[in-house]
């Protein structure tokens, strides 16, 4: 049995008129993998993942989820994807429970089904007690525990996290990071994690170094140290845009 890559990217360019953001860039993202797209702000992440959702038009290269053509079949290609956008998605007046069946619903959920998930998700993100509490009350922590919560009800098996952690404290940074490593390491989940901390890479974690629209490496993050001959995550990606650089 063929087991697709959950995220394909091949020869993914785009513009913005003149200027050129993402330029034949190619990776892929298995399932149960959590891949950290790594790259400083202005390194064309935030676009990609737009391409990828199909926010943007894509008209240069592949995307394929699932071993399915997004263009062709972007509605059964979305169902299976899970995102967590860079800027705050959520409706401030809504309840943490309102915003969960508002998604609910745009997928298709029944009210049984998205209250079942909603009361499982919102538990293991630890909100149950603020479950009809309105977000605005709720800190930026718990307002990104709530978005963690709310991709996850329709049962996706790609997840697209942009800068999810940005403005966060350390002990909210810690739970994110820990929650999508886990649904990887035992549900199976494929997670693309993009953001410009270095350390969030951690360790055994796949990187995709992103630097001004063009992959400067992909690899696991020992290999990378390897191949960089440097001895921190840090050095290794300041070696590969240096050396690009000066190319």
């Amino acid at each position: 049995m063929t087991v697709h890559p959950a995220l394909s990217i091949e020869g993914l360019g785009h513009r913005f008129g003149p200027r050129r953001v993402l330029n034949n860039v190619s990776f892929s993202v298995m399932p149960g993998d959590f891949t950290v797209l790594l790259g400083l702000n202005g390194a064309g992440k935030t676009t990609l993942f737009s391409l990828a959702t199909r926010l943007y038009v894509q008209r240069e290269g592949m995307i394929r989820i699932f071993g399915m053509d997004i263009r062709e079949r972007a509605s059964e290609c979305l169902q299976r994807i899970g995102v967590v956008f860079q800027q705050p998605t959520l409706d401030l007046d809504l309840t943490v429970e309102q915003n969960l069946f508002y998604h609910a619903s745009l997928h298709g959920l029944s009210h049984r089904n998205a209250a079942e998930r909603g009361a499982v998700e919102i538990e293991r993100v630890g909100l149950a007690d603020q479950r009809r509490d309105k977000v605005r009350q709720l800190s930026g922590g718990q307002r990104r525990r709530v978005e963690i919560a709310r991709c996850l009800l329709h049962r996706p098996r790609l997840l697209l996290l942009d800068e999810p952690t940005v403005g966060l404290d350390i002990a909210s940074r810690q739970f994110m990071l820990d929650r999508t490593r886990r649904l990887c390491r035992e549900e199976g989940i494929a997670a693309l994690w993009a953001t410009h901390l270095i350390d969030e890479v951690g360790e055994g974690a796949r990187v995709v170094v992103l630097h001004k629209g063009e992959v400067r490496a992909v690899g696991e993050a020992g290999q990378l140290l390897g191949e960089t001959r440097t001895p921190s995550m840090r050095a290794a990606f300041e070696t590969l845009v240096q050396e690009r650089e000066a190319a």
